[in-house]
């Protein structure tokens, strides 16, 4: 599996020792090839959770690039496709950086999504053409 959306609480728990993820996360991750991908609005997401540790929002902005994370481009076209969605699907309520994640997997073709919050992602396969692949599978 070469290209997997990662959400926000991979990222999180990756980065921080505490996080009761870290190690399932660190373990996922190893068995991964290629980047991480992601968008800002989830970058975004980290930076506030972890905006206690400054040194370690840094470090994942600095990761960008060097094999373990790629920022993929969202123009202003893409902003008012991820805004129609989220109008379509508000019966579920989406975050930003949920509904950029599902379409980002819309636009990319990716269907692997690395993420802890499996019901959100599970709700919003509903429709797809390809239901998600949730990595790690929790219980």
């Amino acid at each position: 599996m070469n290209r997997v959306l990662v959400d926000t609480g991979p990222l999180v728990a990756i980065v921080s020792w505490e996080d009761q993820y870290h190690e399932i996360c660190t373990a996922v991750l190893r068995e991964l090839r290629g980047p991480l991908l992601s968008g800002w609005p989830g970058l975004t997401e980290v930076a506030w959770l972890l905006r206690r540790y400054p040194r370690v929002i840094q470090q994942l902005l600095n990761s960008s690039g060097n094999g373990f994370l790629s920022l993929l481009p969202l123009t202003s076209e893409d902003a008012k496709a991820i805004g129609a969605m989220m109008l379509k699907s508000e019966n579920i309520r989406p975050q930003l950086a949920d509904a950029r994640l599902v379409y980002l997997a819309e636009r990319e073709k990716i269907d692997a999504v690395f993420t802890l919050d499996q019901r959100d992602f599970l709700s919003t396969s509903v429709g797809r053409k390809r239901p998600f692949r949730i990595i790690p599978e929790l219980e």
